[in-house]
């Protein structure tokens, strides 16, 4: 047998092996994102339960909530399934069908959407309400990566226009009618997911601080000119101040947190769940966790939260093209910095914004998309490193 002979055969044995290798690791991804994916879910059905059984008493239904959140979870669950087994790529292919699907429920729901707290931001179908915004957040990230990565492909991301012109269409577009709902909290996690898509493309970071620091900066003054904004960021720097007018909620927040010491009071006792908490069973879910299962609880499910964001970095970083890495990077940043910004606005970090908690609070739109939203990264890494086909 001649020595190059022997050459081709142990290169394709070498070939075949890291294939193998990084056939496994990909699978050891996807295991492991939904199992914690998996573990979230049950500890948000969990503290559904608990948190809204007193609001459901009220109305005359004990599981009332719960049981709507438990349908949810069942349809995101076949919604992921689906997805998960869904070529990536075809979202490419529709991404701006897609977009103008979500642009034009937003403008569906300024129109007739139902209004609550002020805010005009669900549609109301009967059986189910719809939140269009939970659905944009998924829009911008498809769009958005779809024409960065052509426009990698024709060497365009060092030029200024080729970035933000599609940027500001893109994301000014849908900021700008979420904004009229008006919702700041989601506008700004639409930004940080375009943030997160431009950061995992090929252009420079000059253009990636740059929108960086404008958007914080549009966000900052935002947060200020609307009184009642601007009462949440007086409410943050000084919580002592009014404790039972504009800091009532924080302060509630803290309590409860507070109250839960080391291990927490017990699962199904919380007690700022009866009328003290308000919203206990949305944006304040992390509270009640925090005061049934303690300080140990709490910060098991932002060790959770953070696996999630490594593990969906790892699927961004082996996708096989650039714009499964970019869609992945945003879903990502999508997931990563919604758990960030309620974790950090219950916990007196940052202002409170009125976000939800990823796969915990509850929210049938928010958590069939987040569920949706994984079965994309799901694909992609079933089709990293030993998929590479385009």
């Amino acid at each position: 047998m001649s020595s190059s002979t022997v050459t081709s055969i142990a290169t394709k044995r070498s070939t075949a092996t890291v294939v193998a290798a990084e056939r496994d690791r990909n699978q050891r991804t996807r295991i492991f994102l939904l199992s914690v994916v998996g573990v979230l879910l049950v500890i948000g059905l969990g503290a559904t339960l608990s948190a809204s059984s007193v609001i459901s008493a009220e109305d005359g239904a004990l599981l009332d909530l719960w049981v709507r959140q438990a349908i949810a979870a069942g349809a995101g669950v076949a919604v992921m399934l689906i997805a998960a087994r869904v070529p990536y790529a075809v979202y490419r292919r529709l991404a701006l069908p897609i977009w103008g699907s979500a642009v034009a429920l937003l403008f569906l729901v300024l129109l007739v959407g139902r209004t609550s707290g002020g805010a005009s931001r669900w549609l109301d179908l009967g059986i189910v309400d719809l939140q269009p915004s939970e659905f944009a957040k998924f829009a911008v990230a498809v769009l958005l990566a779809a024409v960065y990565a052509k426009k990698e492909e024709r060497g365009e991301l060092d030029q200024f226009g080729h970035v933000f012109v599609p940027l500001l269409a893109v994301v000014g577009t849908v900021v700008g009618l979420v904004m009229l709902q008006p919702d700041l909290g989601t506008s700004v996690l639409i930004g940080a997911v375009a943030f997160g898509v431009l950061f995992s493309s090929r252009a420079p970071l000059r253009f990636v601080g740059a929108f960086a620091f404008f958007g914080g900066l549009a966000a900052a003054l935002l947060a200020v000119i609307a009184p009642y904004r601007f009462d949440r960021v007086r409410a943050w720097l000084d919580p002592a101040g009014d404790p039972t007018g504009i800091a009532y909620h924080l302060n509630q927040s803290l309590l409860a947190l507070g109250s839960g010491g080391a291990t927490g009071i017990g699962l199904g006792t919380s007690r700022s769940r009866w009328d003290y908490l308000p919203n206990a069973h949305t944006d304040f879910i992390f509270s009640i966790i925090g005061e049934e299962l303690g300080f140990a609880g709490a910060t098991f499910v932002v060790v959770l939260f953070a696996v999630l964001t490594i593990l969906g970095v790892a699927v961004a970083m082996r996708a096989p093209d650039r714009f499964g890495a970019m869609l992945a990077a945003g879903i990502t940043t999508w997931l990563g910095f919604q758990a960030f910004v309620n974790i950090g606005g219950v916990t007196g970090m940052i202002p409170i914004t009125g976000m939800t908690l990823p796969f915990i609070s509850f929210g049938g739109s928010s958590l069939v998309m987040a569920l949706g939203a994984v079965g994309v990264l799901l694909n992609i890494a079933s089709r990293g490193a030993s998929g590479r086909t385009r």
